[in-house]
């Protein structure tokens, strides 16, 4: 008889991990109603806490272990500077709730940042405090609907939104009561500009477009659309999620964008995922400024104290808790200020390049659905490969044998079997060409072994998981297994 040990089950009782220090402070009871007793707190040693964590640590890709190109999410390397600036004490130490004559730098450091990110785009007023992408878009898109409810046009309640655009986007407008409707896409890739005109009208609120687009491509009609939509007066929305393209080289604001949002973790290079959290600054033209979330950090020359808090006079509020996520702030704030102007232009250069690098390596074994110059990411089809009964998961899943992550896989959803690639600027020609020899030899064998691929991974700790099951049975609780008993 043998019996199964306790998935990831390492209590033991009587083991600990911590000493509690002898209070240096008089004893005071916790209230009764803050007190319970009957959580199932683990008893394990240091140790072992330990040992868990980086054996689950060395089972996990990451950017600091190899190549990361997940298309439209920019994981590049993250400069571990960033990482010092971001825990010098008197940054780490502070509290939110400490009188701003007490934190004259960090508030210095944060009116310095809004006015990087308002230059770099082109913008006339910044708010710091969105604390992801997808939040900096909900209060872009909330700073547009006060806008028009500052003027009394309260029938402005549709937002159209190109088919190339973040997925984020209709769900972002939808939660701000607005009606979406869809622009599509052109045989180039661009917003459809005669679909266009037949949508806007005396309803339209603002388009909310991201260029580059999902498709890894500058939009060729942009200063038509911009035109078109502000002819009708509505407002034009950049998805800022694709600005590590443009740095140095174009900004938003000088082609009529009104809004945008900034996605630090990706374009100023601070952790995302599980090293998040992230942070979505948003940009406005001057006639939205009086709208943006408060507090805003200013500057009073002469005055005490110097840099302080301030509300915007019809500002919608806040959307923060206390002032963002000021930990992203440092770091991004540490990255500009070790690029410089020439260094973030080049950031995007290098970028574009490797983009079109891998794109030129990698077109006559999979499909390109929109096959001209790319921005910083591109869009692989494999149809080719589905020919043989292997599809794009397919592909992603070998790709976790050489050790690579794979890109993101059917996305945009405008293209089948979509291979969604983004190198940014931080990696190597000899890692970029590692992924062109690595996708090579998965196209070669769809032609030679195809049951080979759909098998994969082979080499990984876990194989392919049931997906299905996990999108339809989600267990977001871990609880301990019963041990079983099995005869052997």
């Amino acid at each position: 008889m043998r019996v199964e040990p306790l998935i990831f089950e390492l209590s033991k009782p009587g083991r600990t991990g911590t000493s509690v220090p002898d209070l240096d402070v008089p004893e005071a009871p916790l209230p009764v109603e803050h007190v319970r007793d009957d959580l199932p707190l683990p008893e394990v040693s240091e140790i072992d806490v330990v040992r868990h964590f980086t054996r689950l640590s060395q089972l996990n890709h990451a950017v600091d272990i190899d190549f990361y190109p997940l298309g439209s999410c920019t994981m590049k390397y993250n400069p571990k500077i960033n990482e010092l600036v971001a825990r010098f004490p008197g940054f780490a130490h502070l509290h939110p709730l400490q009188d701003p004559r007490t934190v004259q730098g960090i508030l210095r450091l944060m009116y310095e940042l809004q006015g990087f990110l308002a230059e770099i785009a082109g913008f006339d007023a910044v708010s710091l405090q969105p604390a992801a992408g997808a939040h900096g878009e909900l209060t872009g898109i909330l700073i547009a609907r006060a806008y028009f409810d500052a003027r009394g046009e309260h029938e402005r309640r549709t937002v159209i939104i190109p088919d190339s655009a973040h997925g984020t986007n209709p769900a972002t407008a939808a939660m701000a009561g607005f009606r979406v409707v869809e622009v599509k896409s052109d045989a180039r890739g661009n917003v459809d500009i005669e679909q266009l005109r037949q949508l806007v009208g005396p309803d339209t609120a603002a388009i909310m477009i991201t260029n580059p687009n999902t498709l890894g491509l500058w939009d060729e009609n942009i200063t038509e659309i911009v035109d078109l939509i502000h002819s009708v007066g509505g407002l034009v929305y950049n998805d800022g999620a694709n600005f590590n393209a443009l740095l140095g080289i174009a900004r938003p604001g000088d082609f009529g964008v009104d809004i945008m949002h900034f996605n630090l973790h990706k374009t100023f290079s601070t952790p995302h995922g599980g090293g998040g959290p992230g942070s979505g600054p948003v940009g406005v033209k001057a006639h939205l400024a009086e709208f943006l979330p408060g507090p805003i950090v200013v500057r009073r020359p002469g005055e005490d104290p110097e840099y302080t808090w301030h509300w915007p006079e019809r500002s919608i509020g806040k959307i923060h808790s206390f002032h963002g996520n000021v930990g992203m702030h440092i770091r991004a704030y540490a990255y500009i200020r070790m690029h410089g102007g020439s260094g973030l232009r080049r950031v995007s250069e290098d970028a574009v390049l490797a983009a079109n690098y891998l794109l030129a390596r990698l077109r006559d074994v999979y499909e390109v659905p929109y096959d001209r110059t790319c921005m910083h990411e591109f869009v692989l089809s494999a149809v080719r490969q589905k020919r043989h009964g292997v599809r794009a998961m397919d592909i992603a899943k070998r790709l976790l044998d050489f050790g690579l992550h794979p890109p993101t896989v059917a996305f945009p959803l405008i293209v089948q079997e979509a291979l969604m690639i983004e190198p940014t600027e931080t990696e190597s020609l000899e890692t970029l060409d590692r992924f062109v020899a690595a996708m090579r030899q998965i196209a070669e064998e769809v032609e030679r072994d195809p049951e080979f691929v759909r098998q994969a991974p082979h080499q990984t700790f876990y194989k392919r998981l049931d997906e299905v099951r996990a999108n339809r049975e989600l267990d977001l609780r871990w609880q301990p297994e019963r041990a079983t008993a099995a005869t052997p």
